[in-house]
C-alpha cells in the first residue's frame, strides 16, 4: 500500500494527515502553534516554533507509514526573513493578521497606481499581504536592511522556511499560488516583478525559486534516516479548494477557522473582480492553471472564541449553536469586525459593534448575534462572487471546525438560498494537499478525486424571501452604522 503525507502549516496549529492510495484518511496528528502580540495590531510567531510543529506533527506519521509523496501547504501571507549563511531568523514570523504594514500602505497610497497594481497582482495595496510588512520591518531594522542589501537574506513564507531547513538548506522554493499572496508576484507572467521588488525593498536574490504546484520538488528530512519526496505545494486556502474538488469554474468553497476564506474557481484566465474581491492563483503546473476569486473574512471563528473566552458567555465555542437556539431577542445585531472588515469592504481600521442591546439582553442573544453576523459576512462575499461570475452558485462547500455548527450552517443556507454542503473530511486543507501529491506522484485523476468527495451534512434553505430580506436589511443598517463610525 502506498501512502501520501499532507502537511497543513496553519496559523494556530500544524496538522499532518496520511491518506492511502484510495483516498482514505488513515492517520492524523496536530500540534498547536502559539502567537505573540508585542504591540497592538502586531501578530508574530517564532520561526523555530513553526519548524518544530511541522516536525512534531509529521514525523510520527511518516515513521508509521511508508510514505510515497509529501504535500505541504502554508498559512499564506505570513513570512520570515533569515540569514542564508547562519540560518538565524532576522525577523519573527510576521503573521498575515499583523497590521504593521498599514502605515506603509498609507505612505505609498499616493505614489502607486492601484489599478496597475491590481492588474499585475490581482491584489490590493493592503497590509494583509507580505510586502508592506516586509518594508516596514527593514525600515525599522538596520541589520535586516543590511542583510537584504548584501544578499545574505532569504525571504520565505512558512513552507519555504520549513522546507529550507528540512532539505538541509538546499531548497529555497515556493509555488505560484503562495507567491501570488505576497504582492511581489506578477500573476500574468508567473514571476517575481522587478518594479514591485524595488518598491517594497525585496532584492530578487533573496526570493525563493517558484516551482510548479505539483511535481517532484526535492527531498525532505523528517529525522527518520530516509528522506521523503516533496510533490505538492499550495497556500492553505487553495489546498482546501483542491480538497473540496472545486476543479471546475464556478465551484466555490468556504473554509472556517480563525477567519473564513472563500474561493471560487474562475478557470485558466486571469479576471479581476468588480465587487471588492481579490484574484489569486489557485494552482499552476504543467497543463493545469486555475485562477480564483478570493474573499477573506478575517474574524469569524475568532469572534465566537472572543464571546466564549473574553466575555465568558460560553463554556467553549462549540456550545454556541445550542446557546443561539435559546435566544428569544432577535433585535441584537453584531458586526464582527474585530480586526477590520476585509472583503468586500477593505476597511482595515474598522471595528466590531453590537447594536440593539437592552436591559433584557442575555448572553445567548449576543451569541446568536455573533453567529448571525458571521453568516451575513459570508453572504456578502458569496453575493459579490456571484455578481462577478454573472451567475449564482448552485451550492457552497464548507469545511473547518465551525462547519459543524448546525445553527450557523443553516443560517448561511437560509441567507444564500442555496445548499450548504459540509465536507465529510473536516481537514479539507491537509487532505487537499495530500490529494495533490497523489495526483502528482500516483497519477490519481481529478475526476477520481471528484468522485471521492463526500458530504457529512447538507443544509437547505428554509425561510421565505420576505424573511431573507428582513434579516439582510437589519444587517445592512448595522453595517452602515459601523462604516459611518469608522469614517467619523
Amino acid at each position: 500500500m502506498r501512502y501520501l503525507l499532507g502537511i497543513d502549516q496553519g496559523t494556530t496549529q500544524t496538522t499532518a494527515v496520511v491518506l492511502d492510495e484510495q483516498g482514505e484518511l488513515v492517520g492524523q496528528n496536530s500540534v498547536a502553534l502559539l502567537a505573540r502580540f508585542p504591540r497592538p495590531g502586531w501578530v508574530e510567531q517564532d520561526p523555530f516554533d513553526i519548524l518544530r510543529t511541522v516536525r512534531q506533527a509529521a514525523a510520527p506519521l511518516a515513521a508509521q507509514y511508508e510514505i510515497t509523496a509529501v504535500g505541504f501547504d502554508n498559512q499564506g501571507e505570513t513570512f520570515v526573513v533569515w540569514d542564508a549563511e547562519s540560518g538565524r531568523p532576522l525577523t519573527p514570523a510576521i503573521v498575515w493578521q499583523d497590521k504593521r504594514g498599514v502605515e506603509v500602505c498609507e505612505a505609498l497610497a499616493g505614489k502607486v497606481d492601484r489599478e496597475a497594481l491590481r492588474r499585475k497582482t490581482g491584489l490590493l495595496l493592503d497590509s494583509y499581504f507580505s510586502a508592506p510588512k516586509l518594508r516596514y520591518a527593514w525600515e525599522h531594522d538596520p541589520e535586516l536592511k543590511a542583510a537584504l542589501d548584501s544578499g545574505r537574506a532569504c525571504f520565505g513564507t512558512t513552507e519555504t522556511w520549513a522546507i529550507w531547513n528540512m532539505s538541509g538548506r538546499k531548497l529555497h522554493i515556493t509555488d505560484p499560488s503562495t507567491a501570488s499572496r505576497t504582492l511581489l508576484f506578477d500573476v500574468n507572467r508567473f514571476d517575481w516583478d522587478d518594479d514591485l521588488l524595488a518598491l517594497f525593498g525585496a532584492p530578487r536574490g533573496c526570493m525563493a525559486q517558484v516551482v510548479p504546484s505539483a511535481g517532484y520538488a526535492g527531498e525532505l528530512d523528517f529525522g527518520l534516516g530516509r528522506p521523503l519526496p516533496l510533490h505538492a505545494l499550495l497556500v492553505d486556502q487553495q489546498a482546501a479548494l483542491f480538497g473540496q474538488a472545486c476543479f471546475q469554474p464556478g465551484e466555490m468553497k468556504c473554509s472556517f477557522g480563525t477567519g473564513s476564506f472563500l474561493l471560487m474557481n474562475i478557470g485558466p484566465e486571469m479576471r479581476l473582480s468588480n465587487q471588492g474581491l481579490l484574484t489569486t492563483l489557485a494552482w499552476r503546473w504543467d497543463g493545469q492553471t486555475a485562477y480564483a476569486l478570493d474573499g477573506g473574512i478575517f474574524v469569524t471563528g475568532a469572534a465566537v472564541q472572543w464571546v466564549s473566552e473574553s466575555l465568558g458567555f460560553l463554556p467553549n465555542p462549540a456550545a454556541s449553536a445550542e446557546a443561539a437556539q435559546r435566544s428569544l431577542d432577535e433585535s441584537v445585531v453584531f458586526v464582527p469586525g474585530l480586526q477590520g472588515l476585509a472583503a468586500p469592504h477593505w476597511l482595515a481600521e474598522a471595528r466590531g459593534a453590537i447594536f440593539g442591546l437592552s436591559r433584557g439582553s442575555k448572553a445567548e442573544d449576543i451569541v446568536r448575534a455573533t453567529l448571525d453576523g458571521i453568516a451575513c459576512r459570508v453572504y456578502e462575499v458569496v453575493n459579490a462572487m456571484a455578481q462577478d461570475a454573472g451567475q449564482s452558485p448552485h451550492h457552497l462547500k464548507v469545511d473547518g471546525g465551525p462547519s459543524g455548527n448546525a445553527y450557523l450552517m443553516q443560517y448561511i443556507a437560509d441567507l444564500l438560498d442555496i445548499e450548504v454542503r459540509v465536507a465529510a473530511a473536516r481537514e479539507a486543507t491537509a487532505i487537499g494537499i495530500a490529494n495533490l501529491a497523489a495526483h502528482s506522484a500516483l497519477g490519481i485523476s481529478l475526476a477520481e478525486l471528484t468522485a471521492r468527495w463526500q458530504s457529512e451534512a447538507v443544509y437547505t434553505p428554509h425561510i421565505s424571501a420576505e424573511e431573507r430580506r428582513r434579516r439582510l436589511d437589519k444587517w445592512n443598517k448595522a453595517l452602515q452604522a459601523v462604516k459611518i463610525y469608522h469614517s467619523a
